[in-house]
């Protein structure tokens, strides 16, 4: 069965419907008169769990940068989460963190991030998009390949649930199906050689659970994160504590060769307390109650396709998200490169028309700049854990880490620093603004204020997380 639009109508398709496609979705409504979204699940109505999305057992956050672009494309959308339940902690204010070079202060607010389940965040983003007339829902069906030439993408080929196939005819085709994305092998059918690829695997383990908190921690508690130290020689072990919707907090941890974290319930509290570089986390679960058996994942290595590399790219085609360039969880920057991403296709398809040529290349050449942001800042970690690539960390990536690592220590005692800092790992601004004269000469005088010898959380906090 063929599926042609009438010739007036102009038709996207976005393949997978998860916080991608969706934000792809929207964006593209009023380039094409006509959305379609084909994703493998049926979708649920609410935040409810779902078999393609396994990642949303564990943490996570959206950085202020992709909150941002989330709010140009669904304007009010922070107000719309945060009635769901969703959490806004401004940053650093509300986040107790121990970097590799000692604890963090909690300076006023620079920047700040959304908490939630993954499941409400995709519920909730999901039925704003669909919400338009001009995006419709394909469920229970995935891509099975491209229609087109070498030259030019005109559609998708699908296979519903009961094996049946059809084809749908598109002006754009978005490839947003994430880590399993097939894109290289559907170019390979199309004539295109292979893209250049790079992947940085620590071998990093995920492990999480669910807490009711403590009563009195139930509202306004800080987001708790015990960093690892990557230039240590051992395993990076790490663990994050995230204050979420209906009073519960997620806790994540995390371990690359060697110091993974277990898998089994009555391990997990004694791993947070005895294996991280402080025993926070694992003192404050100990005060709460489980609520979910103990979810773990092996799916972090870090990749990135260069297709902006490649030496032709087919007109009607964009990969966007996971898809693209797939990172380690910890550093939470998915979500907003994806959101950042919408975003770039958004306007660059609204200075156009589907005819425009090499425009799909260009959208493809513009989300790099959000990709490779986030890349940079994951791959400078994680390239120094054993095994992670087989040629070990470049020179290149030893200066730069010397220098976020000098940068770091200084961000734990200088307040301007440590905004310049989160500037960054919000997505906010780019890396430049860490090279400028002044915080080159910041980082060489080091920190202003002595270290802190313990975490920097209030009498009150203390007490509501039953540590005193």
């Amino acid at each position: 069965m063929n599926e042609r639009p009438a010739p007036d109508v102009r038709t996207a398709v976005v393949l997978g419907g998860s916080h991608t496609g969706m934000l792809a979705a929207r964006a593209l409504a009023g380039f094409a008169d006509r959305v379609v979204v084909v994703d493998r699940d049926a979708l649920p109505d609410g935040p409810e769990p779902r078999k393609g999305l396994p990642q949303a057992r564990h943490a996570h956050m959206l950085w202020s940068g992709g909150v941002r672009a989330m709010e140009e494309l669904l304007p009010g959308i922070t107000e719309v989460l945060q009635a769901a339940g969703a959490r806004r902690l401004p940053v650093t204010t509300d986040v107790v963190a121990m970097s590799a070079r000692g604890w963090f202060r909690r300076w006023p607010e620079s920047h700040h991030v959304i908490l939630a389940g993954r499941d409400l965040l995709d519920a909730t983003v999901r039925a704003q998009v669909l919400a338009d007339e001009r995006i419709e829902l394909v469920e229970r069906a995935e891509a099975v390949g491209l229609l087109g030439t070498a030259a030019a993408v005109t559609g998708v080929r699908i296979r519903t649930h009961d094996g049946a196939e059809r084809t749908l005819s598109a002006c754009l085709v978005v490839d947003a199906t994430g880590r399993g994305s097939v894109a290289p092998k559907w170019l390979s059918a199309l004539g295109l050689p292979a893209p250049e690829r790079r992947e940085v695997d620590s071998g990093l383990v995920y492990a999480s659970r669910l807490y009711l908190a403590p009563e009195h921690a139930r509202d306004g508690f800080p987001v708790v994160n015990v960093q690892p130290d990557p230039h240590d020689g051992g395993p990076g072990r790490a663990g994050f504590l995230l204050p979420i919707e209906d009073g519960r907090w997620i806790v994540t941890l995390s371990g690359t060769r060697g110091g993974e974290p277990p898998a089994t319930a009555e391990d997990f509290a004694p791993f947070a307390r005895e294996k991280l570089r402080h025993p926070l986390i694992g003192e404050l679960i100990e005060n709460a109650e489980p609520i979910s058996p103990v979810s773990c994942t092996r799916t972090t290595v870090n990749r990135r396709f260069f297709y902006e590399r490649m030496p032709a790219w087919p007109e009607n085609l964009v990969v966007l998200g996971d898809a693209l360039a797939a990172f380690n969880p910890v550093y939470g920057h998915g979500l907003a490169v994806a959101a950042q991403s919408a975003l770039i296709l958004r306007d660059l398809t609204r200075r156009h028309t589907p005819t425009t040529p090499g425009l799909a290349r260009r959208v493809q050449r513009a989300v790099t700049r959000p990709v490779a942001a986030a890349w940079d800042m994951a791959i400078g970690q994680d390239v120094f854990y054993p095994g992670a690539t087989e040629s070990g960390p470049t020179l290149r990536e030893r200066l730069v880490a010397a220098y976020v690592a000098r940068l770091m220590h200084t961000a734990t005692g200088n307040g301007r620093i440590a905004r310049r800092v989160t500037d960054v790992t919000s997505l906010e601004r780019g890396a430049e603004v860490l090279l400028t004269p002044s915080v080159l000469l910041a980082a060489a005088i080091g920190p202003l204020k002595p270290a802190l010898n313990g975490p920097p959380l209030t009498g009150e906090e203390r007490k509501a997380g039953g540590l005193v």
